[in-house]
């Protein structure tokens, strides 16, 4: 068993990994120096108050994530970032980035609760930085993102140095979600998941130039939008290449069936002052559908169901004008 690393399973049997990336409200990213204990928030730098907070916000079942942070410099700064990023309502390109330097991490939880209760603290900062980039680095939770997220994180951030992309931030983070993609990431303020990923392929996501058919592999799906409808939208996204990173969308389930093998669902985009919405026919796909161990440390598989486009169409003005073909989403 201790032999065993989810990530290299889940490469071996082929799992498409979309429809996987988590929807929150909130992102509540704490800087805070390593090393990160398995349950991250006891970790030794996490102040009592910081504890407490994230304790009330799990029981209370809020939409919202806290996440430990650190970059290179963490160690040696003088002050806390604090990030938080608020999901847009309605059509939208993901999240809205509030940044706060702290010059103690104690300070995290007042504002953070503040932020919580719709109170705006008064001590935002202004930066040039308009993407964060978080990889998961939390070896102590799964040791697939140990051996896969360092050193990820270790050659894209000299792959962000060498490109001079000033205006991204890379950091490693604790735990995001589906170890078995290691190496995983999520793209701020996006929101957008990846996995399984590849220093050619990162380079394609930062740059947004290449070939977008390599997106497949790796894109775990659009964090805004519900698991079936992240499907839809990655069909919608490779045809359409990378101006799609450029729209507004906002997505939802219409219909569903019982037993959960159907679903329609709906997708509505901006493009310059145009509006377009698709309807799909979400199916069960059963040759995608599968039994894994979801971590290194699970002591037994669980079901994973993948949803496929069965048919498309385009609804202009609420009326059917016209059916598109009927695809599917998810092929190898």
């Amino acid at each position: 068993m201790s032999n065993f690393f989810c990530t290299d399973n889940t490469r071996q049997i082929g799992e498409d990994i979309i429809g996987s990336a988590t929807d929150y409200q909130t992102y509540i990213l704490v800087e805070c120096p390593q090393p990160w204990l398995a349950n991250a928030f006891s970790s030794r730098w996490v102040p009592n108050n910081l504890q407490v907070l994230v304790e009330e916000v799990a029981k209370a079942k809020l939409p919202v994530r806290f996440l430990l942070i650190a970059n290179d410099f963490t160690h040696k700064a003088d002050y806390t970032t604090l990030l938080i990023y608020q999901k847009q309502e309605g059509l939208s390109r993901g999240y809205i980035k509030h940044e706060f330097k702290l010059s103690q991490i104690e300070q995290v939880a007042d504002i953070a609760k503040k932020w919580l209760q719709g109170e705006k603290p008064n001590s935002e900062i202004a930066t040039n930085i308009t993407r964060d980039i978080l990889v998961c680095t939390h070896g102590s939770y799964d040791k697939c993102c140990a051996r896969y997220g360092n050193s990820f994180y270790f050659h894209a951030n000299n792959n962000i140095s060498q490109l001079e992309l000033k205006n991204i931030r890379i950091w490693q983070s604790t735990h995001i979600g589906g170890h078995r993609f290691a190496p995983t990431a999520i793209d701020l303020p996006e929101g957008r998941y990846y996995g399984l990923l590849d220093q050619d392929t990162f380079q394609s996501i930062l740059t947004r130039t290449g070939d977008i058919q390599n997106l497949k592999k790796v894109y775990r799906g659009w964090g805004i939008l519900p698991p079936a409808i992240q499907v839809l939208e990655r069909d919608l996204m490779l045809s359409h290449g990378w101006n799609w990173f450029n729209y507004k969308v906002a997505g939802k389930i219409l219909e569903q069936s019982l037993d959960n093998n159907t679903m329609l669902g709906q997708l509505t985009f901006e493009q310059g002052s145009s509006q377009y919405t698709y309807q799909a026919e979400l199916i069960k796909d059963h040759t995608k559908s599968i039994e894994v161990k979801s971590s290194c440390n699970a002591n037994q598989t669980s079901k994973v169901v993948k949803y496929a486009v069965a048919n498309l169409w385009l609804l202009t003005d609420n009326l059917l004008n016209f059916s598109l073909h009927s695809a599917s989403v998810s092929g190898k």
